[in-house]
């Protein structure tokens, strides 16, 4: 069994950034102070990402519910895609893979567009 994160479920998120400063506020709690910098990401059909990183940044304002994740810097690669793939849903990885334009009927052709689903959703793609 894994250990539960903040990215479990979706949390309240306020985000506001101008000029340099910004106020993060998660489930009303400010977290401002402890946070430097982060990726608010946002893909069809699926809650908001946030990432929390290091330094503000500036001309953003989102308020809705994301899922959070506290980024290491010093995660390996190898740890980013688990955490990544531990997010999917199955069921709608499957309904996506089957509605792939590019299957051709060849031997594990699910599995292969089961791959290039998750490659196209890592890289923001529908």
């Amino acid at each position: 069994m894994s250990v539960p994160s903040m990215a479990d479920q979706p949390h309240r998120v306020h985000i506001a950034a101008d000029n340099g400063a910004a106020s993060v506020t998660v489930d009303g709690s400010d977290i401002s102070k402890a946070v430097h910098g982060y990726t608010l990401e946002h893909r069809a059909g699926q809650p908001p990402l946030l990432a929390l990183y290091a330094s503000p940044a500036a001309g953003t304002v989102f308020d809705g519910f994301a899922h959070v994740a506290v980024a290491d810097v010093g995660q390996d690669d190898g740890q980013i895609i688990a955490a990544f793939l531990a997010n999917m849903d199955p069921v709608r990885l499957e309904a996506a893979a089957l509605e792939r334009d590019d299957l051709d009927g060849s031997r594990h052709e699910l599995a292969r567009a089961m791959l290039q689903q998750l490659a196209d959703w890592a890289q923001g793609r529908t």
